[in-house]
């Protein structure tokens, strides 16, 4: 079955997603009177998508998904992703609405709206974001107004703007399911008193079937560095410019307890973004890879032979696509050792659960770092030629760029790593983990030294550090952690090769995992200083001398 299913997934991302990617970057998502169209070849990939059962693998099987584990979802959106990262977005966001309506919603909400998120036939969005309201989702000020009586009695009436919703409208799906962040009347400030509820794109009758539109519409799009096949909308609730009626929707979960609903869908979505790193790595990869086998420049330097070479026979090129190649596998690494801590944890295993949340701000932060830096060493690769719009490889480096930001940026990880998951178990979470990797690792004193190096650093954070210190220590150490776990996966499996699996690695595995472990962790050990450094030479000029 697991045969089946990457082969599946594979067959379709290179068959039908992988040849709209160009498209999709040079044409774009438009909007026409509220109406956002997609390229040609859009509706149609979708909808074999759909029809394939691809969205449904790791579902729950009460509501019609598959029940497979988590692993293998994640498996299909890296293929998808690789080829075609806008495109996938649609798909991401739909995954993260059916965790949020499961975990969250009621009997009749889950009935209602799970079976068609789930098969893909609907997608969904999250509302969160505002012009004033950004990270600080407390900031908000879209309402929601209890109706007492009338056919919508007991709903509420959404009333506001939201920004940077991806693939907030588009007409691939049948409707579109939105989870909105609101505030009541009289709610507490802040995020204290932040509501979530779901507002579809047409109201959905008892019998399942679509009623008339709501009031809600795009208004505009933004026009972005990279990922323009995905629509990024500013999106109006219920402001008299939509059908002119009212725009409904339904509490999910307790009042004022949002945040909370919300961050379920947030959690498996940075998950998903993490990987959204390895697939644009692997995209840039495979193309740097290619080029450099034709692109003929130059004889290998000091070789008798004076006849030029393809520049993969050039050392410093050769070093580039180990580099491309290592990053993009340890990144991988980490977003599978990830996924499959949380199928163990969604099978009650505590300890698993309790390591995939220190996993979660590792993967999403490092994980799309590296996205970025091995889309650049792309473009570097093709040299002037990575420059030209036309070769593709800066498509692949500005649709990247986003990744370190929405959905978290890689700084609040990094803080929520330094403040929330660093305290988990008093401090035993992660230093269980790294603990782990410096036994198992042990025979690597590079990878050993790093997990040690970030056991202190995590100590000090812990009961010396004040809060600006490790603040401004976050990023580096979540680097250090991150590539700690990734080189302690990429050892394992060179052990697994070197037993005989996958013997069609048997070359490649273990020169990768040697240049991870003789070039990437060092460089990572290198950040002990900057992690240790403290906040104090960030103050010692004020903002004015700063901007000057």
């Amino acid at each position: 079955m697991v045969s089946a299913i990457v082969e599946g997934i594979g067959a379709l991302a290179a068959g039908e997603w992988a040849p709209l990617n160009r498209t999709g970057d040079l044409e774009g998502a438009k909007l026409t009177d509220s109406v956002v169209r997609l390229p040609d070849g859009f509706a149609g990939a979708y909808g074999d998508y759909v029809e394939q059962g691809w969205n449904t693998i790791a579902a729950p099987a009460d509501f019609g998904g598959q029940g497979l584990p988590f692993a293998l979802a994640t498996c299909v959106l890296e293929n998808l992703g690789t080829a075609n990262m806008a495109f996938t977005l649609l798909p991401i966001l739909s995954v993260g609405a059916v965790e949020a309506l499961f975990h969250h919603g009621s009997d009749a909400q889950k009935a209602k709206y799970l079976p068609k998120l789930i098969s893909g036939a609907w997608s969904g969005t999250m509302n969160l974001t505002e012009p004033q309201a950004g990270s600080d989702v407390g900031a908000l000020r879209t309402t929601a107004t209890p109706i007492e009586e009338g056919e919508h009695a007991g709903k509420y009436r959404i009333n506001g703007s939201k920004i940077f919703i991806t693939w907030g409208e588009h007409e691939l799906a049948e409707n579109i399911i939105h989870l909105v962040l609101a505030r009541l009347p009289g709610a507490p400030e802040g995020s204290r008193g932040i509501s979530l509820f779901v507002v579809p794109k047409y109201h959905v009758n008892d019998d399942g079937s679509l009623g008339a539109r709501n009031d809600l519409r795009c208004v505009s799009l933004e026009h972005k560095l990279g990922i323009n096949a995905s629509p990024t909308c500013v999106m109006s609730f219920g402001e008299g410019a939509g059908t002119g009626g009212e725009c409904i929707g339904e509490l999910v979960g307790a009042e004022n307890r949002g945040l909370m609903a919300m961050f379920t869908m947030m959690n498996n979505a940075r998950i998903n973004v993490g990987s959204q790193g390895v697939q644009i790595a692997e995209r840039a990869t495979q193309q740097a890879v290619a080029y450099a086998k034709e692109r003929v420049q130059s004889p290998r330097a000091g070789a008798a032979d004076k006849s030029p070479v393809a520049i993969i026979e050039h050392p410093d090129v050769r070093r580039m696509l180990v580099r491309m190649k290592a990053l993009t596998e340890g990144a991988r690494a980490l977003l599978y050792y990830t996924a499959g801590q949380v199928d163990r944890g969604t099978l009650s295993d505590a300890d698993a659960a309790m390591r995939a949340e220190v996993l979660v701000p590792l993967l999403k932060a490092w994980g799309t770092d590296i996205g970025c830096e091995v889309a650049s060493i792309g473009v570097q690769v093709h040299g002037g030629m990575g420059f030209i719009e036309e070769t593709g490889a800066a498509q692949h480096y500005r649709d990247a760029r986003i990744a370190p930001i929405y959905e978290g940026t890689n700084g609040i990880q990094a803080a929520d790593l330094v403040t929330r998951k660093l305290g988990m178990d008093g401090g035993g979470a992660v230093e269980r983990l790294l603990q782990d990797i410096a036994h198992d690792g042990a025979e690597e004193s590079n990878l050993a030294a790093l997990a040690q190096d970030c056991i202190a650093i995590g100590q000090w954070m812990r009961d010396t550090a004040s809060l600006d210190d490790r603040l401004a220590g976050s990023v580096p150490y979540t680097t250090m952690c991150a590539v700690a776990v990734a080189g302690w996966q990429l050892l394992r499996q060179a052990r697994a090769v070197a037993d005989g699996a996958a013997p069609s690695l048997a070359k490649v595995k273990p020169v990768t995992v040697r240049y991870f472990i003789d070039h990437i962790v060092p460089e990572a050990m290198g950040l002990k200083a900057a992690a240790t450094a403290g906040a104090a030479l960030f103050y010692a000029i004020d903002s004015e001398a700063l901007a000057g």
